[in-house]
């Protein structure tokens, strides 16, 4: 199990870090990652747990990077970065460091991470919402898909001449996102993603 999983050790009931020696007769307790709840007063494992949930994923984990944007979750991945990127990123960012490589979370500067289990994308998001208990935290269609940029009303007269024919005549609603200036509505795959959001809730 790699340490960025483990968030709590008790040894005889008293929190200790790893450099604890275990003595005969010690009764162990070890918890994972509680980062939606605070136990920062007792522990002793890591510096502090991350109560504004962000990521960053690697090359393996674009699907799902971009279903933690549509959900609302500051979420980083480039298939160009190396480990040595992906750690930096997570511990200059104060990111957790989601990947499939387990190799990866045993970088002894990483302090938050998590291995994710599922291969399939969908459950990927549900596995990481559920882990981190994060149901509740859910901000839907607030960033761009696309980049990870924050979305913003946009008035449909400043965008039309952007937009395909049939789109203007449908639709009056628009958000454009800061970063990338890509365009969003509600149009047909809107029921798709709110399906992908709907089984993240569930989770």
């Amino acid at each position: 199990m790699p340490h960025t999983e483990v968030d709590l050790i008790l040894a005889n009931g008293e929190s200790v870090d790893f450099s604890y020696q275990v003595g005969d007769g010690d009764l162990i307790s070890v918890y994972p990652v509680f980062e939606a709840f605070d136990i920062s007063s007792v522990v002793r494992v890591r510096p502090q747990a991350l109560r504004q949930t962000s990521f960053v994923l690697d090359g393996h984990l674009g699907r799902v990077a971009r279903y933690l944007r549509l959900v609302g979750f500051d979420s980083l991945h480039s298939d160009a970065w190396s480990d040595y990127e992906l750690v930096s990123i997570s511990t200059d960012q104060h990111r957790i460091l989601l990947t499939r490589d387990v190799g990866l979370l045993k970088h002894g500067v990483v302090t938050h991470g998590y291995f994710v289990r599922a291969t399939e994308p969908r459950r990927q998001l549900a596995e990481i919402i559920g882990r981190f208990h994060l149901a509740d935290c859910l901000v839907p269609f607030a960033r761009c898909m696309r980049c990870n940029g924050l979305l913003r009303p946009t008035e449909k007269e400043g965008i039309a001449h952007r937009l395909p024919h049939r789109t203007r005549g449908h639709f009056d609603e628009y958000w454009i996102c800061t970063g990338c200036e890509k365009i969003y509505w509600q149009g047909s795959h809107h029921h798709g993603l709110n399906e992908i959001i709907d089984q993240a809730q569930r989770a």
